[in-house]
């Protein structure tokens, strides 16, 4: 009997020890739950305060900036005049109803002489899941960069030191001997892994082309070289076997003297590409910087009809920036309001695929991320996301720095539209 009674003691003992044990742990482990959340409210009400700080330094900064880059918009340039939508007919395709008594013909190397042209006006804000805070910090970030610029200096040489270093992948289809006369620029190039294959036609299944993606794998654009005279075929081909319905085109097709794209659509009527039939429905000139083009796209094998909308800007030279970045911004908003509610590609050209095509695509990402209510930002980064998909995609640190400044200016633009 006093054997089991000591047992019983002990036991208790034993008990009593493993509470007090696990009161102290949790006790502790409460402790440092307080302590962490005292020190994140510490650090959000410091940077609170901070972006207080920096948005009274840099506002004037950025806005001088953003003069600057008005500035350099073309002078003298007059207001667009104002007339009716030209409709082609697409039943017949050498006739057109002019409902305007005058037209005037755009001053670009790919518009119809009977183009119609339109006051300019800015594109409504979609809806954003972008909460005022957290539009404030990335504003602070990008201001930063854009009044640091040692730090975007750095940025920029770290995306092209590790571009050079990096083992480039193989591109031996872009350059084997069959494919080198479909290349306008031989260091342009897409990678084997990653370019587009075209279905119809045989073995001969290149066209210099590569899916871009984001955090989805689903492709969500074409990043695409300006189509060649004999490469003009497979462009459309491409169009059609990706189902894309929104062409971006961000080059004239002469700039300077110097042929960046082939006339890969009809100026008026209709055009045969191989198996497909590209019918002008209409051209409407938004303003001086760019137009929009409807087409009806017929394959002529199976007489089915899709509709493809070209968006094409004007005014960007190769290696330049376009004249300010409020005009672009509204470019992408008409983009974007053609495509919501398509899951096909949108196809973005310039002359090399690279350059101005790999502004706009990261210009373009970066703002979706914001607009999805993406908190932390790190435009280097997503480049460098971009480059593995495709080679030397935004080629000048002048391209870079205009990204900073875009997305600056159209956050402030979210902001003020957002519910205060």
């Amino acid at each position: 009997g006093s054997q089991l009674s000591v047992e019983r003691e002990n036991g208790s003992r034993w008990a009593l020890v493993i509470l007090v044990t696990c009161a102290l742990v949790l006790f502790i482990m409460g402790a440092f739950a307080l302590l962490y959340y005292i020190k994140r409210n510490d650090r959000i009400r410091n940077k609170l305060a901070e972006i207080t700080h920096i948005r009274g330094l840099s506002t004037n900064y950025y806005q001088e900036l953003c003069r600057q880059r008005m500035q350099t918009q073309p002078t003298g340039s007059k207001s667009p005049e104002i007339h009716k939508t030209h409709q082609i007919s697409p039943s017949n395709a050498g006739a057109t109803t002019v409902s305007a008594a005058s037209h005037t013909k755009h001053n670009s190397e790919g518009s119809s002489t009977r183009s119609s042209t339109s006051s300019w006006s800015e594109e409504p804000v979609a809806p954003v899941n972008m909460d005022i805070m957290t539009g404030h910090l990335i504003l602070s970030y990008m201001e930063d960069h854009l009044r640091n610029r040692h730090r975007l200096e750095a940025e920029w040489q770290a995306l092209c030191t590790d571009e050079a270093n990096e083992e480039r992948s193989s591109c031996a289809v872009a350059v084997s001997e069959r494919n080198t006369n479909k290349n306008r620029y031989i260091d342009c190039i897409p990678y084997d892994h990653a370019r587009i294959r075209l279905a119809n036609n045989g073995d001969d299944d290149y066209i210099n082309a590569s899916p871009i993606t984001d955090s989805d794998p689903k492709c969500k654009y074409i990043a695409t070289q300006g189509p060649m005279p004999n490469t003009t075929n497979a462009f459309w081909e491409m169009v059609w076997e990706q189902g894309s319905c929104v062409i971006v085109a961000l080059t004239r097709p002469i700039e300077n003297g110097i042929t960046m794209c082939h006339h890969y659509w009809p100026v008026e009527g209709s055009a045969r590409f191989n198996d497909f039939e590209v019918n002008l429905v209409s051209e409407h000139i938004w303003s001086d910087d760019y137009l929009v083009r409807s087409f009806y796209l017929k394959n002529v094998q199976t007489m089915e009809t899709r509709t493809v909308t070209q968006f094409h800007f004007l005014t960007w030279g190769e290696l330049n920036n376009p004249p300010s970045a409020k005009v672009l911004l509204d470019f992408r908003r008409k983009v974007n309001k053609c495509f919501r509610g398509r899951s096909s590609p949108i196809i973005v050209h310039c002359n090399d695929g690279v350059g101005r095509a790999g502004t706009y695509i990261l210009l373009d990402i970066v703002l979706n991320r914001i607009c999805k209510g993406a908190r932390e930002i790190n435009i280097a980064a997503t480049l460098e996301h971009i480059r593995d998909q495709r080679a030397k995609m935004v080629k000048t640190k002048n391209h870079f720095e205009f990204v900073f400044v875009a997305v600056a200016e159209e956050v402030t633009y979210l902001l003020k539209a957002l519910p205060q």
